[in-house]
């Protein structure tokens, strides 16, 4: 039975403290849209018009309500998991199986894996099916659908599956100092899924194939060469067979490099402007963001599996949540719960230090092109075509943003050309 008690208090408080704080950011930022959103900011009059505006106002408003509520509805479906008494009884369930810890582990962690998937289904439809469907994004088949989210699950569970049993049988077998074992043991999976990802997962969601633009392909490489960066290949990806959305990115590490970039934004951008795309993300390798990210994300890692070893035998944890003695698996299960409302208030840090690397990045643009104009122009036809909110609330952004807005951007770098003439 769940008791009510310090421990549980604080826990309801934080969590409702996070949904409450998620849905005033939300309303302000909408708030802020309908105000000021009715004109064109100035470094946009060249790309956006009243009618581009108008439809990306009712896009933003139309995606951020839906998301906003499904977010709040998966919150609540969470806390019922947690209050209701499901976990115990699951647990006695699995128990009277009669398997092993570890196993009972693996099937305590899947059933709320299913649960969690199978209640997101309806709400990855509606967003795909009739939010991208409204506003001319969606381009997938229902079937196309439902292989993703198989073949995701698939991944998910065999993925998923390993690393837990490998984390179970350390926590149980590995002595005192289980928890560096493990921190080691994930640090190196992932490590280990940044080489595979590309050559391995990525090519089971979509063909990857050489750019027929061999001008294009001779310009890049030289880009690279210029700051001695190595690709294995540049690739073409059929993004465009899921969504019009534009993009491009870097993935891989050691021998799996390699360049990538949407089907939609060779059809839409020219070269200059996809060179400058390019050209900043070489700047996120150069400045060694990617290291830089790694090594932070390890250093959280280890505060969090010395959290989980410090917590992990607390009677009170089990007992707050109905269960009558420690089980390791449950534990893990409840501490990542008690976290989880923490790590949402890290947020602005964690955009803060992105948003940084983002202006390294577009510094370096003009570092490696001599030039910030096709950088400028790429955004904002990148703004228009993915119908990017121009003008969220400042707030908003300071919280949420892993990149800076949008104008202020734009802003910066033009400042920069100018700076050097």
């Amino acid at each position: 039975m769940i008791q009510f008690n310090v421990l549980l208090l604080v826990f309801l408080v934080l969590f409702l403290l996070r949904s409450a704080t998620q849905y005033y950011l939300h309303r302000l930022n909408l708030a802020h849209l309908r105000q000021y959103g009715t004109t064109v900011p100035a470094v946009f009059q060249d790309t956006v018009d009243q009618e581009t505006l108008k439809k990306i106002s009712a896009y933003t408003i139309d995606s951020d309500h839906f998301h906003m509520g499904a977010s709040l509805i998966h919150q609540a479906f969470y806390l019922v998991v947690l209050l209701s008494g499901f976990l115990p009884w699951l647990m006695k369930a699995i128990r009277s199986w009669g398997f092993g810890l570890i196993v009972e582990g693996l099937i305590f962690f899947a059933i709320l894996s299913l649960l969690a998937n199978l209640s997101h289904i309806p709400f990855g439809l509606y967003d795909t099916f009739v939010i991208e469907e409204r506003y001319g994004f969606n381009r997938m088949t229902l079937r196309m659908w439902i292989l993703d989210f198989l073949k995701s699950t698939v991944i998910l569970f065999l993925l998923g599956g390993l690393i837990l049993w490998l984390l179970l049988t350390l926590v149980i077998h590995g002595g005192g100092a289980w928890w560096v074992w493990a921190w080691m043991l994930v640090g190196g999976f992932e490590l280990m899924m940044l080489w595979l990802y590309p050559v391995v997962i990525a090519p089971l969601f979509n063909k990857f194939e050489p750019i027929q633009n061999l001008g294009l392909v001779e310009r890049i490489r030289n880009l690279m060469e210029k700051v001695g960066l190595r690709v294995k290949a540049v690739l073409k990806m059929d993004a465009g067979k899921r969504s019009k959305h534009t993009n491009a990115y870097f993935t891989g590490i050691g021998k799996t490099k390699r360049i990538v970039l949407f089907d939609t934004l060779l059809q839409s951008h020219p070269e200059e402007e996809i060179i400058s795309v390019l050209a900043h993300e070489v700047g996120h390798w150069k400045k060694r963001h990617v290291l830089k990210q790694i090594i932070l994300l390890e250093i959280l890692s280890f505060a969090a599996f010395y959290i989980v070893d410090s917590l992990l035998n607390w009677p009170l944890l089990y007992q707050t949540f109905g269960f009558t003695q420690p089980t390791v698996y449950v534990g893990i299960f409840l501490i990542g719960a008690l976290l989880s409302p923490l790590g949402y208030f890290a947020q602005p840090l964690e955009a803060a230090i992105s948003r940084r690397f983002e202006c390294e990045a577009d510094d370096f643009v003009l570092e490696l092109t001599k030039t910030t104009v096709p950088m400028c122009n790429a955004l904002k036809r990148l703004a228009s075509d993915n119908l990017a909110n121009l003008i969220p609330h400042p707030l908003y952004a300071w919280f949420y943003y892993s990149h800076p807005p949008l104008v202020e951007r734009i802003e910066r770098l033009s400042t920069d050309q100018q700076t050097t003439r």
